[in-house]
């Protein structure tokens, strides 16, 4: 475990964007299952009007390519220290800000995960996030922290795996980092070349969590960043 005069950043900055997103600091008192929205009726195609004579045989059109995907919509990123972050690019899931608050550069990569599960199913939680930041001021590069939306629960270790290689997270409130810093590059790699991540964590109350995270954009968002906070 990691003690260093960056520390206090390593929970400063989760903090501060958990504050300015509304999020309270502990999840709600009852755990109650949500309710999905209820999805809107899908329309009906208008009927194909039937033909007046018999139409001559034509050779079937080639199938039309899917329509692009529209870039993914950045998350809503909160001031820090009083100082709105600006947006470097939206690469996949990953947005690339950059922000300067009391005048040091702070650059970082933020997503949410894809998929968020609790075992039992259903419990509140509040909003989750993955995010890499780099402070020069700090000589910190890509320094991963979670914000997982619920207080660990005390003095226990959660874990984020990529690929087949897992790595022991230390955590504090609803926070955590990579337990061996010697490992944090390595961890790093592991998320450029892979395809996703995933969390795992149990809570103060005991309900486990396992929350997946696309790594698709990370690779580009990072060397934005690289680019930024030099």
């Amino acid at each position: 475990m990691r003690f260093r005069l960056d520390r206090q950043w390593q929970i400063v900055v989760p903090l501060l964007l958990a504050a300015a997103l509304a999020i309270p600091a502990h999840v709600q008192a009852q755990d109650q299952p949500g309710e999905p929205a209820a999805a809107a009726p899908a329309k009906k195609p208008p009927a194909k009007p039937k033909a007046t004579k018999p139409a001559k045989p034509k050779p079937a059109a080639p199938a039309e390519a899917e329509p692009a995907k529209p870039a993914e919509k950045p998350v809503a990123v909160p001031n820090i220290g009083g100082v709105k972050p600006t947006l470097l690019g939206q690469y996949g899931e990953w947005g690339a800000y950059t922000a300067s608050p009391g005048g040091k550069k702070v650059c970082f990569v933020i997503a949410k995960p894809t998929t968020a599960e609790t075992n039992p199913p259903n419990r509140p939680r509040n909003p989750v996030y993955m995010f890499v930041s780099t402070r020069p001021a700090d000589k910190v590069t890509n320094e991963v922290s979670i914000i997982t939306g619920y207080p660990f629960k005390a003095g226990t270790e959660a874990s984020v795996t990529v690929g087949t290689t897992a790595f022991a997270l230390y955590t504090q409130q609803d926070g955590a980092w990579i337990k061996n810093a010697t490992e944090e590059a390595q961890l790093v790699d592991a998320m450029r070349g892979g395809q996703s991540a995933v969390v795992k964590g149990s809570s103060a109350k005991g309900t486990q969590s396992s929350d997946t995270y696309s790594l698709k954009g990370l690779s580009q968002a990072l060397e934005r960043v690289a680019q930024e906070c030099k």
